[in-house]
């Protein structure tokens, strides 16, 4: 395949990039992002969920040539459109726009986009016509080429590339341009900034010459600056961040100004700018923010700098922030640029004679040394403080006056970074006279990490690679011992000629000696040697070879019995197939020798044993297939109906909701074109209890028949304090129908919205085929508002006990793969942690507080053992979390859930019985877990990966095999992907053919009546094998980066799922990995994308009734909500359960509501690349 070669631009490019949503399109744009820095552009990244109003601030502050985006899930178009309306109201309309969001965007809506002056989105098809070079070529050319429309919307014929033309400004004329700078007109700084670097005639005709006249011109330390530098991965970015946010806290009226420097790569001539991803305090009308590359090699600064800050001084912003790239020890030019200097640094700078070679410490008014959670960190800081005593002759200083701070910047309100803020402040003060005087109030606690997981327990990953390897050690020395044991009695039994009785203590030596009557002498040698060896044997291996004929037949008898929970369950052992064959449901192997039935009993099993290889339970029961109804989209009722649809005439319900974005990102439905548009699309929308109720309405959430998924990450507690609570007043429901109490209900409701003016909530539109209203009736009221306490407590108390299925909630995953996380990380650890430990305390036994999954992973590009690995490893880390908060392992074990997808990889036909064997022996023998905590639950969703927007037929194809695997390796419950959703949201027919092809499997394909198929078969043990070790290698792997957190600062598991990824589309895309109908196998027109028949794109009613809905909620409950939210505040505050506050506050605020609350005291999660 001919190599397309990188476009070399002609003019210096700069160009921002962003995802609207998260997965795969994270992944995507960070691919995109490097292959146009490697063509020579300055790459402003700004990764996912970023909103219109961000991208655009962001591209006029860096005065890019182009925007380049993915963007998908049905808010496509107005988010498109919106860009490039928010682009012209601000006088940037020559910004061109670029995007691409694979097959949900149409082609008429691609046509309709262009048409409306998006300048290009790119479609699958022009992917692979073009290759990504060639596609990433188009769009640098494009980008390159002067724009018809300049700033402030006027035409133009001049020839240049809008970053470099100054005539505008030129035009205004120097007493209007000095006026726009007072004004903070952003599009004025950043021009003057951009003809410093690119065209200094221009430059020095608006700027210099003009204003030397102007006192401003010579106005020294009007505004202050702090120039801050540092070694690369020091931190910078995020310290800057935190000392924004509480600038931004303590002076509310003050500005600020951000210049950032990044080294341009000498080869190509392209830059990462990738400050501003790791910064959420800069989205603020009172903060300027611009990245500079420095267009030459060895340096921290660009040239350009001093104008740039020029520029800023004056534009009067109250503080200037100058951060250089990262340096070695020895620059010290930030000091010529500055008021004040902050040297960054972390632990690990060797030996503290390295200390001596670093000029800054010489010139450095204060000095932070970041990422203080570091090995060593209270060393480095008494070595650093010595090495600044020395060279500034401080010898009389106390050591604990000097300017040097343990910070850690990534945690939220760390005391060490008020301290250091604090500090900068004073000194800002103190050698400008700037009116800084700050209020913070510090502390003197220093900077301690909130440890996720305590340092002394870091090596946990390698500790339970080590027990299960000694466990497989021990068994094969055991499988020797037996083998040989197994001789002997062969032996033995060839010289007597007749049967052998084993016992309790060996073999019966009586009964053997008294039918020899030859040879008793031999004969008592072999058993004194049987008796010697079998020494070595474990007596518990002895009972199980003992016991071994007797289940057998118990498996040969029709009904076996066994126990769930304390319910005593019998069940058939065979089923009859249509030639009367008697068809068993487990087979169990023919092995004689002992050492071959020993390692299978211990390593294999039957399903329902240690180490559960072969499933959890003895047989699967009967009337509950691992089948789930899939629905999400529009508003709940319409999810309801399509639920009612699916469901109806099957005995269990498993309800597996998808949410929409908006949702997913824990915000509110409304009004903004960027939010508007994602309403109900490829998810439904749900912002309160009230929806909840009507999504769920008609199922009664406590049977034992119904069980609900829902796939929730960021926003998870919020959305199960919805679920909880709609569970509670559905029974609080059947209680006030019983006791004929509705004229309460309606009192209330009387009280609440038609005494105010406001609408009664509803259930819009007709009730669906099988709903038969219940939880309806409390709509827009909660129970314990309508029922006394003594009434509702008993009722929510035994709800909780019989709820039945999992909320996603897995923020680990997020943060390596998804990327839908919302708050700090260690935050929603914490709120993960509250939510186990209050159902730990509420005795919630049938709800997995979490599904720890690997699907995410194995979406964003991960191979299977990747996948497998990095799943395992985060559900040891919440494991040893739980633990280090002190829940009892046995407590929380059952409420763990996994999540695995299924693609066509040889590895994926044993995901789920590794996964078990894995889990069981580290549970059982490292943390001495009980047998249901040992039981690994996990659900199975066929790959989305390989579901392609071409031939989309074909898919089914792929699904049915991955279902095949699946219910081989007996899942606990399996969701078959719809072959449409390539291109669109599933309709309700693609959703039943789903379902059919596992309803099928199940129910006709008759080698599934036998449910341990794959066991005994040779490959299936050489892949278990295989599988498991390379999975304990992995785990050593993460110990090395520090564990799963630590291998996470590094970014390890995203960029090793980023690599696989690409290794994948390599293949896929040079044709080396064939794919039947996709690059092999195409059709006579070329298979090209298929275009869906049907498009499912929520409505403009569901959409405003779910903005009707939150802003009726917020009237209706306007002053207890904001009681409560502050309440909650205080409770994160005073580290109390989160989520017992939540359950409480569910009931009467939206999602946005506590979501902007908790932000405030949990802190927003940091994006990186």
């Amino acid at each position: 395949m001919e190599q397309t070669h990188p476009y070399k631009p002609q003019h210096k490019i700069r160009i921002v990039t962003a995802a609207s949503l998260f997965d795969g399109h994270d992944a995507a744009i960070n691919i995109m992002r490097r292959i146009i820095q490697a063509t020579g552009v300055e790459v402003i990244h700004l990764g996912h969920d970023r909103s219109a109003e961000e991208v655009v601030n962001c591209a006029i502050q860096e005065d890019v040539n182009a925007i380049a985006l993915t963007s998908y899930q049905g808010g496509h178009m107005e988010y498109f459109k919106f860009i490039y309306d928010l682009l012209h109201q601000k006088g940037a309309g020559h910004i061109k726009i670029f995007g691409g969001g694979g097959g949900v965007i149409l082609p008429e809506e691609i046509k309709e986009l262009m048409e409306y002056g998006i300048t290009r989105i790119y479609a699958p098809d022009d992917g692979r016509e073009m290759g990504l070079q060639g596609m990433i070529n188009d769009l640098v050319m494009k980008a390159e080429s002067p724009s018809r429309t300049l700033l402030k919307g006027k035409e133009t014929n001049v020839g240049k590339v809008c970053n470099e033309d100054g005539d505008w400004l030129v035009d205004l004329g120097s007493e209007k341009v000095l006026e726009n700078l007072k004004n903070k007109d952003v599009n004025t700084i950043a021009r003057l900034i951009s003809l410093a670097e690119n065209n200094h005639a221009d430059f020095d005709r608006v700027f210099k010459k003009e204003w030397n006249s102007y006192p401003l011109g010579s106005s020294k330390g009007t505004s202050p600056i702090l120039g801050i530098t540092g070694t690369g991965g020091a931190g910078k970015s995020s310290l800057v961040d935190e000392l924004v946010r509480r600038f931004l806290i303590d002076f509310p009226e003050k500005t600020i100004g951000i210049i950032s420097v990044d080294p341009s790569k000498r080869k190509t001539g392209g830059a990462l700018l990738g400050d501003r991803i790791r910064m959420n305090a800069i989205n603020n009308p009172r903060v300027y923010m611009r990245s500079l590359a420095t267009r030459q090699s060895n340096l921290a600064l660009s040239k350009y700098v001093h104008e740039a800050v020029q520029v800023l001084k004056a534009a009067e912003f109250d503080l200037i922030i100058l951060e250089t790239s990262g340096i070695g020890q020895s620059d010290t030019e930030i000091i010529e640029h500055s008021d004040t200097s902050l040297y960054v640094m972390t632990p690990e700078f060797g030996a503290a004679t390295q200390l001596e070679k670093i000029d800054m410490l010489d010139f450095a008014d204060l000095v932070a040394i970041n990422k203080f959670d570091k090995r060593g960190a209270l060393d480095a800081l008494r070595d650093v403080k010595k090495q600044y005593m020395r060279n500034h002759n401080l010898w009389e200083t106390p050591m604990d006056d000097l300017p040097i701070f343990g910070t850690i910047a990534s945690q939220f309100n760390d005391p060490g970074m008020n301290s250091l803020y604090k500090a900068v402040m004073d000194k800002l003060m103190e050698k400008t006279g700037a009116n800084l005087k700050s209020d913070m109030k510090i502390t003197k606690e220093m900077s301690e990490k909130i440890y996720v997981i305590p340092p002394n327990r870091v090596r946990y990953l390698s500790e339970i690679a080590e027990n299960n390897r000694a466990y497989d050690h021990k068994i094969a020395d055991q499988v020797v011992v037996a083998q040989k044991l197994y001789g002997i009695y062969q032996t033995i039994y060839s010289i007597t000629n007749s049967e052998i009785k084993l016992i309790k203590t060996g073999l019966d030596e009586d009964e053997i000696l008294r039918q020899a009557q030859n040879d008793r002498e031999f004969i008592k040698l072999l058993l004194a040697q049987f008796d010697k060896v079998k020494l070595n044997l474990d007596p518990l291996n002895w009972e199980l070879i003992l016991n071994w004929s007797e289940k057998v037949e118990r498996y040969k008898n029709p009904l076996y019995t066994f126990k769930v929970r304390d319910k005593e369950i019998s069940i058939e052992t065979h089923s009859k197939s249509l030639s009367h064959s008697n068809i068993p449901k487990v087979a169990l192997p023919k092995y004689q020798a002992w050492g071959d039935l020993l390692r299978w009993i211990l390593q294999e099993n039957v399903p329902g044993e240690f180490p559960f290889t072969a499933g959890l339970y003895p047989f699967k029961r009967t009337g509950e297939d691992p089948t789930r109804m899939f629905a999400g989209e529009g508003g709940p009722e319409r999810t309801n109906r399509r639920f009612h649809y699916v469901s109806l005439g099957m005995d269990a319900k498993r309800l597996s909701t998808a949410f929409d974005s908006v949702t997913l990102y824990g915000n509110d439905p409304g009004h903004r074109p960027d939010i508007y548009g994602k309403i109900g699309n490829a998810g439904v929308s749900i912002c309160c209890l009230d929806d909840a109720k009507k999504l769920y309405s008609g199922f009664d959430l406590s049977h034992p028949m119904t069980s609900v998924s829902m796939t929730i990450n960021g926003p998870a507690p919020m959305l199960l304090g919805f679920f909880m609570n709609a569970a509670i007043d559905q029974n609080c429901e059947k209680y006030i129908k019983e006791h004929q109490l509705e004229y309460l209900v309606d009192a209330k409701l009387k009280e609440l919205y038609d005494d105010k003016g406001l609408e009664r909530p509803t259930y819009q539109g007709d009730l669906p085929e099988g709903n038969n209203g219940l939880g309806l009736l409390l709509l827009g009221v909660t129970g314990d508002l309508v029922l006394p306490k003594d009434v509702y407590e008993p009722i929510k108390k035994e709800t909780l006990a019989q709820v039945r299925g999992t909320v996603q909630a897995d923020i680990l995953k997020e943060d390596q793969a998804q990327n839908t996380c919302i708050f700090s990380t260690e935050f929603a650890l914490r709120l993960m942690g509250d939510v186990q430990e209050y159902f730990i305390k509420n005795q919630v036994r049938n709800f997995y507080s979490v599904s720890i999954s690997g699907y995410h992973i194995a979406e964003a590009g991960a191979n299977p053992i990747t996948q497998l690995a990095f799943t395992l490893a985060n559900g040891f880390t919440y494991v040893e979390y739980y633990l280090s908060r002190g829940m009892d392992i046995n407590q929380f074990g059952p409420n763990l859930s996994f999540f695995f997808s299924n693609g066509i990889d040889p590895e994926y036909a044993v995901i789920g019985r590794v996964a078990r064997k894995i889990w069981a022996k580290a549970l059982k023998y490292k943390y001495g877990a009980n047998e249901r905590a040992q039981m690994l639950k996990y659900h199975i969703q066929t790959s989305g990966r390989s579901l392609h927007a071409q031939e989309i037929d074909f898919n089914d194809i792929r699904t049915t095999l991955q279902a095949l695997y699946a219910i081989y390796d007996n899942c606990n419950s399996l969701h078959t992907n719809a072959y449409d959703e390539a291109i669109t949201t599933p309709t309700e027919e693609s959703v039943r053919r789903a379902m059919a092809i596992q309803l099928i499997i199940n129910k006709e394909l008759g080698l599934a009546k036998n449910e341990n198929p794959i066991q005994g078969a040779f490959i299936i043990e050489e892949l278990t094998d295989l599988v498991e070790e390379a999975v304990l290698q992995e785990f050593d792997k993460i110990t090395e980066r520090g564990g799963v957190l630590g291998a996470m600062e590094t970014m390890y598991q995203r960029s090793k799922i980023q690599e696989e990824s690409l290794y994948y589309e390599t293949l896929k895309h040079n044709g080396e990995f064939p794919i039947i109908g996709v690059n092999t196998f195409l059709s006579s027109k070329g298979s090209p994308t298929v275009l869906p028949t049907e498009v499912i794109r929520a409505t403009e009613t569901e959409k405003q009734s779910q903005i009707k809905t939150k802003e009726n909620l917020n009237k209706a409950f306007e002053k207890t909500a904001q009681k409560q939210l502050t309440s909650m505040q205080e409770a994160a505050i005073q580290n109390e359960n989160l989520f017992e506050k939540l359950m409480e506050i569910s009931k009467i605020s939206t999602l946005g509501q506590i979501t902007e609350s908790l932000f405030e005291v949990g802190g927003q999660y940091r994006r990186n690349m």
